[in-house]
Formats: structure tokens, C-alpha cells, sequence
């Protein structure tokens, strides 16, 4: 099942980092190593990758896929871990003079395939949405939270517009029996989504998963945590690429690179600089990078990809 998984927006990204021989590289989101395997057959010989993952397994995939690719399984350094501690991984691993920087994200084909993990509503699997294994599942959140706390998540992580209606249901069906599989989930969105809203091009149910997936793994915060060390870790000229699938984490992206492109960030009302902030980036792309009809054809998980890029200015 690991075979079929695409690496989205490649070739951009090449083009974007722009590696060369023996520079290095961190991919924040390994993956199965589609991004990091092309990067390292640029930076040959001696370049090298800095791949960080939280699913073990992934880490494995892409070691693999490096071997098949006769590339020196030394020239990456695998680190089961969270991207929010990129500095700390980045300086235990002694790796430096780093020339790029990529943030994939996507949850990818590997993750939705696996059926213990429970991201799919296609397959019937217990409502577990943890990327590392470790702490609260979605099924403890699910028959835990309350209402309003519920609303709040598929408001705020899945801008759900039915998120009333939804964790309603949530509460209904959870005080008969717990809801514990991916199915269970799909049965109560199906009865908090009016019947004239579940045939669009987007399943019911997707905004709904993709809430309590990032709930679980509270993926935004690690997002806003991990952007400011990415850009202190590069080298002056060294470039920050990030893909997103959804308006909640390219919001992030694109304020923070907005943000960080801008010399003083005082009210427009205050005529002398009080902030003293600094310019840290340029952005590269003035609009996010999508990928191509023949790509969303070949690969329909990338239809909602967008990359942007910045580009670190020398202090």
C-alpha cells in the first residue's frame, strides 16, 4: 500500500528550494520520502537530510525507498519526533549549515491506508487520528468534550457550517453507546448535514474528520511554533517552503511570512518605530503555488494543495 504514495507539488518544490550539491536539507513532514529522496539525489554527494516524522513507520518507508533509489542510506538522519521542536531536533542531531527548509502538511496515503489509525471515513477502523500513537484519541474527544466544546472544534478546525447540527448528533448517539469507530463518526455527521448537502464533490464528512485530526494532533499550534524556529535554523539565502491543504494552515503560512517580510509592525498611527522588528524573509511567491490540472488528475489528494515560499535575508 506504500508504493502508491505521490509526493505533492515535486517539481515546484525542487524548483523553489532550489537544491544543490552537498547543501543540506530538513523535510519537517517525511513522509514517505518523496520529497526527501529527490533532494538528495540533487545533493549529491554529500548533501545531506534532515527528516523528521512522527510515525515510525513512515521513517521506515522512506529509508526504504532511499535504499531502492541507490542513494546512501547515511545521508539521511531520521528522527521520530514533532516538527515543534525543530530547533531542539536540528541541534541534537548537530546538523547545520542548512540551505531549505519543507513543511508537507498533508496527511498522505501511507497514514489513510493504515486501517488501526482511523483518518479514513472510506474505512471502518476505530477513531484513532493519532499520528505518533501517543495521547488523547479522537474517540476520547468525541465522547468526552461538550457540546459547545465540540461545535468550537468543528467550527474553528473544520469550518464546518453544520457544526451544531453535528455535534448534536455527537451527543445523542454518545449517550446510548460510545461512538468509537470511523463509521460510527460517518453515521452521525450523515444525521447533523441536511440530506441535500451530502452529494457535493467533497464527501459530508471531510470537514468533520479534518477537525478532530487536527484537534488530536493539534496541528495549528505545532504549525505557529515550528515557522519561527525554520526560519532562525536556515542560512541567510536559505529558503522556507510550505505546502498546505486547507485555508486554516495556509492562513498561517501566508500571515506569518507577511509578518515576517515586514520591517516595522507598529500601528500605522504612531509615526516613530516602536517595535523594532525586523524584515527576516522575502517572499518569493506573491501567490500560493497550486498544482496543475495534469497533476489534480493523476493525484486527487493534491487538489488542495498550495506552496508558498520565503526566502531568509541576510541579518
Amino acid at each position: 500500500m506504500f508504493e502508491n504514495h505521490v509526493p505533492v507539488l515535486l517539481k515546484e518544490v525542487i524548483e523553489n528550494l532550489n537544491p544543490k550539491s552537498n547543501q543540506n536539507f530538513v523535510d519537517c513532514t517525511l513522509g514517505g520520502g518523496g520529497h526527501a529522496v529527490e533532494i538528495l539525489k540533487i545533493t549529491s554527494p554529500h548533501g545531506m537530510v534532515l527528516g523528521i516524522d512522527l510515525d515510525k513507520s513512515a521513517i521506515e518507508i522512506a529509508k526504504l525507498k532511499i535504499k531502492n533509489e541507490k542513494l546512501k542510506i547515511d545521508r539521511l538522519i531520521a528522527v521520530n519526533g514533532n516538527f515543534k521542536d525543530l530547533k531542539k531536533i536540528v541541534l541534537q542531531s548537530n546538523f547545520k549549515n542548512i540551505s531549505g527548509i519543507l513543511f508537507d502538511l498533508g496527511f498522505s496515503s501511507l497514514e489513510i491506508a493504515d486501517p488501526k489509525k482511523g483518518f479514513s471515513f472510506q474505512i471502518d477502523a476505530p477513531l484513532d487520528m493519532r499520528y505518533s500513537g501517543k495521547g488523547i484519541t479522537a474517540a476520547e474527544i468525541i465522547n468526552s468534550e461538550s457540546k459547545s466544546k465540540l461545535i468550537e472544534i468543528l467550527r474553528d478546525y473544520g469550518e464546518e457550517k453544520f457544526a451544531k447540527q453535528i455535534a448534536k448528533k455527537i451527543c445523542e448517539m454518545r449517550q446510548k453507546k460510545p461512538i468509537s469507530t470511523t463509521f460510527e463518526l460517518v453515521k452521525a455527521v450523515s444525521q447533523g448535514v441536511p440530506k441535500k448537502f451530502q452529494h457535493g464533490r467533497i464527501h459530508f464528512a471531510t470537514k468533520t474528520f479534518q477537525a478532530f485530526r487536527i484537534a488530536v494532533n493539534d496541528e495549528l499550534n505545532n504549525l505557529k511554533i515550528a515557522l519561527p524556529q525554520a526560519v532562525e535554523m536556515l542560512l541567510p539565502g536559505g529558503r522556507l517552503a510550505v505546502i498546505s491543504f486547507h485555508s486554516l494552515e495556509d492562513r498561517i503560512v501566508k500571515q506569518f511570512f507577511k509578518r515576517e517580510s515586514t520591517d516595522c509592525l507598529c500601528p500605522k498611527d504612531i509615526p516613530v518605530c516602536q517595535c523594532k522588528h525586523k524584515a527576516s524573509l522575502k517572499i518569493i511567491t506573491k501567490k500560493p503555488i497550486i498544482p496543475t490540472e495534469e497533476e489534480a488528475k493523476i493525484n486527487p489528494r493534491s487538489r488542495s494543495a498550495k506552496l508558498r515560499v520565503a526566502e531568509k535575508l541576510a541579518n
